[in-house]
């Protein structure tokens, strides 16, 4: 009995000792000596210029149109479009009402349109909204090949794909060619319906008639453009299956160009084809709208002109950097990358260091010019990518993955761009060090950010070239105070 209570009592005492709270020791018993690290900062130079572009990729949601002049390089930058129309399959069946019903014929028994137009239908604009312009409307000759990327350069008119206005004998081709005079703020209409249209709940719009006679390329005459859509329907309603029959064998599309007038630039929400007819209905005459919208599932360009040899004079001031749209000018941003990777510049070496975080901000130069009563609204939004990625990022469609492409939005207060960490980038470029000529080198792009919302989140759905009228100058990297810096964290090993 007693060997058991002596037992008992050293169980006791091992217990006892073996709960001590003393956990000062804890950390050196489960770490190894080689994982112990401090942390520290470091800030880095970069080196910034101005490059100008030639053009940018016009896969823009919008369209636009108009003239302004920049008040930076006085120059005249001019924005035409072309742009196709979009029919569903599920719709094609019944595009127009059975030919049976249309009321409105010609001598011959043959259906009429009563008229047709062209809707502009207006998302924003630069400029004074009473300045008179001019445009000109051209029908296509033949559609411009989907299957090819185009940038700001590519004019329809001069390659070709405009129907012509003279045949060979020098008569008329009939062919769609109408001029139409403009204004944003439209005096023609009444006081209720443009207050209803600056109050935002509807677009506004520019209409352009085609309601003059109307000749296909077989000859054939009409009374107007809607007439010959309809006809071309009740003759093979196949044309109209999708939008890819539509364009191919009925109406290859419009080219929208500036003619006249400077002071406003329209930044094109979507255009309409509007066929209005009358058909009977459960005894009743019936007026009835068919409508043929632009949608991004047809293709759509911009062809912008710009003064290149003013935009180059810009690039070479050595105070700053530029962004500068529509097709003008871009930020490139060299990065000490061996500094950052290998040996700073207190010689102290960071081989076996980890970058926590690296961050870079590109301040505004506050405007003290004579253009100070100009002053361009500044782009909102702007994208970090690698300098060889400019072009590919958005021919492939590219978007933002904080992996070697970043999206930034101009604070309001500091008039700052930050990207808050940029490590990933950094560490990319270390990896392919050597393998081209810019491979330490990345652009700052002004951009247009469509986004796909849920009922929580909003994600980035697309990534275009900014193509409005923009210009912001930035700090450059020779300047001495607020030049952009690297701001890099390491996890420095002891």
């Amino acid at each position: 009995m007693r060997k058991l209570i002596m037992a008992g009592i050293a169980l006791i005492t091992v217990a006892i000792s073996s709960c001590d709270e003393d956990t000062s020791m804890l950390g050196d018993t489960l770490t190894e000596s080689v994982d112990e690290f401090e942390v520290v900062t470091r800030y880095f130079n970069v080196t910034t210029q101005s490059i100008q572009t030639d053009s940018v990729l016009s896969t823009s949601e919008y369209s636009y149109l108009g003239r302004l002049k920049d008040p930076e390089t006085g120059a005249y930058i001019t924005s035409d479009y072309m742009t196709q129309f979009n029919i569903l399959e599920n719709e094609s069946s019944a595009v127009f009402p059975a030919k049976s019903t249309i009321t409105e014929l010609d001598d011959d028994g043959e259906p009429l349109a009563t008229s047709c137009y062209l809707k502009i239908m207006v998302n924003a604009y630069q400029g004074d909204s009473l300045t008179a312009m001019k445009l000109n409307v051209r029908e296509l000759d033949k559609p411009v090949k989907n299957s090819s990327l185009y940038y700001t350069s590519f004019n329809p008119e001069k390659e070709g794909y405009l129907r012509a206005l003279k045949n060979s004998d020098d008569t008329p081709t009939g062919a769609v060619n109408v001029s139409k005079m403009y204004s944003i703020s439209d005096l023609t209409m009444s006081d209720s319906l443009r207050n209803v249209l600056r109050k935002g709940s509807y677009y506004q719009y520019i209409m352009v008639p085609l309601n003059q006679e109307y000749i296909d390329k077989d000859n054939k005459h009409y009374n107007n453009y809607g007439t010959y859509l309809m006809r071309k329907y009740y003759e093979n309603k196949a044309l109209y299956k999708n939008a890819n029959t539509f364009v191919r064998n009925v109406c290859p599309g419009f080219y929208f160009k500036t003619v006249d007038g400077q002071g406003v630039m329209i930044e094109v929400a979507f255009t309409q084809l509007v066929v209005n007819l009358k058909y009977k209905s459960n005894g009743s005459t019936v007026t009835s709208a068919k409508t043929f919208n632009a949608t991004q599932e047809v293709l759509q360009t911009t062809h912008i002109t710009n003064d290149k040899d003013r935009i180059k004079t810009l690039s070479t001031d050595p105070t700053c950097t530029f962004l500068k749209t529509p097709a003008g000018l871009f930020t490139e941003v060299e990065l000490p990358i061996l500094k950052i990777k290998e040996t700073d510049y207190l010689n102290d070496s960071h081989v076996n260091d980890t970058i926590a975080s690296a961050k870079i901000t590109f301040q505004r130069i506050k405007d003290t010019s004579s253009l100070s009563d100009y002053v361009l609204e500044e782009p909102q939004k702007l994208l970090l990518i690698p300098r060889d990625s400019l072009y590919t990022f958005f021919e492939h469609g590219g978007l933002p993955d904080n992996k070697i492409s970043y999206l930034a939005t101009i604070s309001s207060a500091q008039k700052t761009y930050t990207f808050n960490n940029i490590t990933n980038l950094i560490n990319h470029m270390y990896a392919h060090r050597g393998s081209s000529k810019n491979w330490n080198k990345a652009v700052l792009v002004p951009v247009q950010v469509s986004y796909s919302s849920t009922t929580s989140t909003a994600t980035v759905a697309s990534i275009a070239n900014e193509m409005s009228l923009s210009s912001v100058r930035l700090v450059s990297g020779s300047a001495k105070a607020n030049a952009p810096v690297v701001e890099v964290v390491y996890n420095k090993n002891k």
